[in-house]
């Protein structure tokens, strides 16, 4: 059984099983996701297009060059460096680095790209430094990248 079909399915009797337990606070709760969800949809519909428009307009050729296995850890600093400074949601992140793989970008590469795109903030910290402390903002994000870094040797190792 497809792995989709199985989550689904659990959700959907989830759903049911709360909205016996109580129809109010489902319905309430099924209002928010929605609320959520429409809130949530302006930026995916813009992340979405903006990853089609950088795979149309950036060649695989391109990609191979700054993030190709060849690239060796010249690749992986871009990778580092890249991801350290974009900015997008996990869920537009990871099929983002699928695509990748599929133009020509190596393992190691892509997981020091992903690595540092989603645990290093450079766009955001000084939003960061507003809620916490300007040292642990800094210790965190020179751990996150070091932590970027110690996983994209693993990958490359093991891929």
């Amino acid at each position: 059984m497809n792995a989709s079909i199985t989550f689904y399915t659990i959700a959907i009797i989830l759903v049911i099983v709360s909205f016996v337990k109580d129809k109010q606070k489902t319905k309430f709760a099924l209002i928010k996701a929605y609320k959520s969800f429409m809130g949530l949809m302006p930026s995916l519909i813009a992340m979405v297009i903006f990853v089609g428009l950088l795979l149309t307009f950036v060649s695989p050729n391109t990609i191979g060059k700054v993030l190709g296995e060849d690239s060796g850890i010249f690749g992986i600093i871009n990778g580092l460096l890249i991801g350290s400074i974009a900015m997008m949601p996990g869920f537009i992140a990871f099929p983002l680095g699928a695509n990748l793989l599929k133009a020509g970008a190596g393992y190691a590469q892509v997981a020091g790209f992903l690595g540092t795109l989603m645990a290093v903030g450079v766009s955001t910290i000084f939003l960061e430094m507003k809620f916490f402390k300007k040292k642990t903002t800094i210790y965190r994000n020179i751990l996150a990248f070091i932590g970027s870094i110690v996983f994209a040797i693993v990958i490359g190792m093991v891929m």
